[in-house]
């Protein structure tokens, strides 16, 4: 751990030392330490000197004594006459210029221009693409001239490259060769947003394209970002591989049905099926008795608890990009028996109006029977009731004529029993 720091901290003298004797252009790394030199500076006090800055934290030049002042923690006059940077950023890029009088009357001048610099992580691309087509774009959209339209192609990837500084460049590869954007079989949409706090760069490059037919199956994307200054090196992401497929002509649509026939029962579920081999899959929409139906793109058409709206005759139309549509033959869709309403939105076969008629019928008989019980008890109360009113005396006279005469009948029945033989 020691022995790396120790080697970093190595680096780090040379590199400074290199900027500071590397001539007028200077690039220092955002974060690191920066020293410039000026030349024909005594290099002990006492000294003539004086620097000058201007740079984005200035809004003119800045002078800079060897005596010090509020700018030291951003940058001061060494004893030796060289200006010290502690941290350098974004904002201390700009021009530096030093003048010096030697103890002989000499003056001298320096002038730097300083540039920083931040490396970004490596590049990658994200949702690569795993399958594109040959010869047919994705996407067809309308370009700037009015009637003229551009493709957009297969997309194939987005580089993206993060933290840094300046903004660089991304740049799509084709087999280790440049991909050059034409608008047609090869397009590059690209988007740079900036780090509102830091200041860095982030890049995206979407790739799109048409491979040629006949070409490669298989080949090779790769992405690299290329920083904006000089004499730094590439980077490279890894490099990708979608598999290309031939096209297959739009020659033959199918039309399947489900149940075979397309004869359903009431309520029951219909299902249509659109199939095509055409390659890349075209869009499917569907068509009733000759009128699209207003439904997305699906090869599936569900006809869920059929009723007399859904009777018809139904076919699909398949779009290719490069092959046009294509309708499929008709297939008839009806329901089974008679159909008689019974009541909003609701439909019964013939077999079961019949059942509903028996059953109707036997309870109307059902209720006849009752009523016709309930009649009967209710004249049957009534008469008994008008017997008891007869047997009970209406008065306490009568009751008196009636034990009379009932006492009258007992001596004659009582004689006419003794005069028997």
């Amino acid at each position: 751990m020691a022995a790396g720091t120790a080697a970093g901290a190595w680096v780090l003298v040379l590199s400074l030392w290199g900027a500071a004797v590397g001539g007028q252009n200077i690039t220092a790394r955002i974060g690191e330490p920066l020293v410039l030199n000026c030349k024909g500076a005594p290099k002990k006090p006492p000294q003539q000197l004086e620097w000058k800055v201007n740079t984005g934290r200035t809004e003119a030049w800045k002078v800079l004594s060897s005596q010090g002042g509020p700018w030291d923690s951003v940058a001061h006059v060494l004893p030796n006459g060289s200006l010290h940077l502690p941290t350098v950023g974004i904002q201390d890029e700009g021009t530096f210029r030093c003048r010096a009088v030697t103890r002989h009357g000499k003056e001298s001048k320096s002038n730097y221009r300083v540039r920083v610099y931040q490396t970004p992580g490596k590049p990658e691309i994200i949702n690569p693409a795993s399958e594109l087509t040959a010869g047919i774009p994705n996407k067809v959209v309308k370009g700037t001239g009015g009637s003229r339209r551009r493709s957009c192609g297969w997309r194939v990837g987005t580089c993206v490259s993060e933290g840094g500084y300046p903004a660089g460049t991304l740049n799509w590869h084709l087999d280790g060769k440049p991909l050059i954007p034409d608008g047609i079989g090869v397009s590059v949409h690209e988007e740079t947003r900036r780090h509102p706090e830091t200041g860095l760069f982030t890049l995206q490059s979407e790739l799109r394209v048409t491979p040629a037919q006949g070409g490669t199956s298989r080949p090779t994307f790769s992405c690299s970002f290329s920083p904006g200054l000089p004499r730094r090196r590439a980077m490279h992401t890894a490099p990708i591989q979608p598999s290309v497929r031939e096209p297959v002509p739009l020659e033959d649509v199918q039309l399947l049905v489900e149940p075979e026939g397309g004869t359903v029962t009431p309520g029951g579920t219909v299902t249509l099926t659109c199939q095509t081999p055409a390659q890349p899959p075209p869009e499917i929409h569907w068509i009733k008795d000759g009128m699209p139906l207003p439904l997305p793109s699906s090869p599936v058409l569900l006809l869920p608890e059929v009723g007399p709206q859904d009777q018809g005759i139904y076919s699909c139309v398949a779009t290719h990009p490069r092959y046009g549509p294509r309708e499929s033959a008709g297939v008839s869709i009806s329901i089974t028996g008679e159909l008689s309403p019974q009541g909003p939105g609701t439909w019964s076969s013939v077999g079961e109006s019949g059942l509903g008629t028996l059953a109707l019928a036997l309870g109307i008989l059902g209720g006849l029977g009752v009523a016709a019980l309930l009649i009967g008890v209710v004249v049957w109360r009534r008469r008994h009731r008008q017997g008891e009113e007869r047997k009970a005396p209406d008065s306490p006279e009568e009751e008196e004529e009636r034990a009379e005469l009932h006492q009258s009948e007992e001596p004659e029945a009582a004689e006419g029993g003794t005069a028997g033989p």
